[in-house]
This record gives structure tokens, C-alpha cells and sequence, in this order.
């Protein structure tokens, strides 16, 4: 099943509750919430009080994805807060394994990040402890990228081992997914798609979404 994750980046933050629960109607799966800290990426985003105000109004999987230094101190306060899947970048963490095995034993399902430049295995040690892994698409920390067609070969790297490992894994992507390259993310490996111009910025979003769907 191919999973649609919109990222509420390209929302009207001003109205987000409702951005939120139109997608939900519109038939998205999942809301994708970035959290950037100024740090690890360039771009500051938004935090825990978001978080927390919007899982009051929303009964969507809260997808987070933490863009930050030292996740591991946030982990549980994120997950507190309403996180249901919560990500976090390898390149930011010192035990990837640890923090993997605390996620889950919050309470949430548990996903580490890859940059375009970090290479498919650096997550192989950790996928029997992973739930999702998502690969980036664009460099992280700003939307409205184009899509990187070679980190798609990283996709295949990566369902190909947790196939041969017979492990039932979700993969994610992020960044510049369209109608027309949500075909290619599929055919590599990719079940769950991150989207956020190409459906929040849509005039039909149930459309756009179909359409990422395939």
C-alpha cells in the first residue's frame, strides 16, 4: 500500500488545524511535521508547542521528522507531545541503535533519515530496529527542491536488503516528489511519499494525492 504524507511546510500556517484535517478528508494517510532547529539545517521551523496544540485538534498519524542536533535528548518529549512515527537523521545522532530502541519503547514507531550524501548502508546495522526508513530526496531544510534522481538507487539499495532480510520495512521519501516522479520512488522501492507543494499548493487535493498514489 502506498502510503501519502503531506508536509504541512507548504501549508498556511495560519489556518494549520484546519489544513490538517482538509488533507485528512482529502485522503492522506499521514501528516508530515518538520522539526529544524537552525542547526543541523540551516532553516528554523516549529517545535513542541505546535505539536502539541495540533494533536488536540487531529487524530491523523503524526509523522515527525526531526531535523535536529542530538535528537535523543527530544526523543520522548516529541512522542509526549503526539509524535506517532518519529524520525531522526544518522548524521545527527551518536547511537543510532539506542535511540531506535527508545523510540519504540516510548510508544512510537521508530525511523531513521539518510541525507543525499550519506550512502545506503550506513543504515543496514540498524534496519532490524527500524520501522521506516526515509530517504532524503533534496538536501534537507527548505521545500520546493526538485528531486535528486540519483538517491532513488539508494531506495533500491535499501528495500533490496531489508527484502533479502525478510523484513517488512517501510521506506519513505522526501523532497520534490511530484505526480510526475512519484512512479519512479514506487518502482525503487518506496511506499510511503512525502509531498508538500505538490498537494498543499494543488486546487483539487484529493486529486493530487490520487495522483501521487498512482
Amino acid at each position: 500500500m502506498i502510503k501519502i504524507s503531506p508536509s504541512v511546510l507548504a501549508c498556511d500556517f495560519t489556518k494549520l488545524g484546519e489544513e490538517v484535517s482538509d488533507i485528512q478528508k482529502c485522503g492522506a494517510d499521514m501528516v508530515h511535521l518538520d522539526v529544524m532547529d537552525g542547526m543541523f539545517v540551516t532553516n528554523i521551523s516549529f517545535g513542541l508547542p505546535v505539536i502539541e496544540a495540533l494533536r488536540k485538534k487531529s487524530d491523523m498519524v503524526f509523522d515527525v521528522h526531526l531535523m535536529i542536533e542530538s535528537p535523543s535528548r527530544y526523543a520522548k518529549r516529541f512522542i509526549e507531545a503526539g509524535a506517532d512515527i518519529l524520525t531522526f537523521h544518522i548524521e545527527a545522532e551518536k547511537n543510532p541503535g539506542e535511540l531506535l530502541d527508545n523510540i519504540r519503547a516510548f510508544g512510537a514507531k521508530s525511523s531513521i533519515s539518510i541525507k543525499p550524501n550519506t550512502p545506503a548502508e550506513a543504515v543496514f546495522p540498524y534496519l532490524e530496529k527500524c520501522d521506516m526508513v526515509l530517504v532524503m530526496t533534496v538536501e534537507p531544510g527548505y521545500g520546493g527542491q526538485a528531486l535528486i534522481p540519483e538517491t532513488l538507487t539508494k531506495v533500491r539499495e535499501i528495500r533490496d536488503e531489508a527484502a533479502r532480510r525478510g523484513l517488512e520495512l517501510d521506506i519513505q521519501v522526501d523532497g520534490g516528489i511530484t505526480p510526475a516522479n512519484a512512479k519512479d520512488a514506487i518502482s525503487a522501492g518506496a511506499n510511503v511519499l512525502v509531498a508538500g507543494s505538490s498537494v498543499f499548493k494543488a486546487e483539487d487535493r484529493k486529486l493530487a494525492i490520487d495522483l501521487l498514489r498512482g
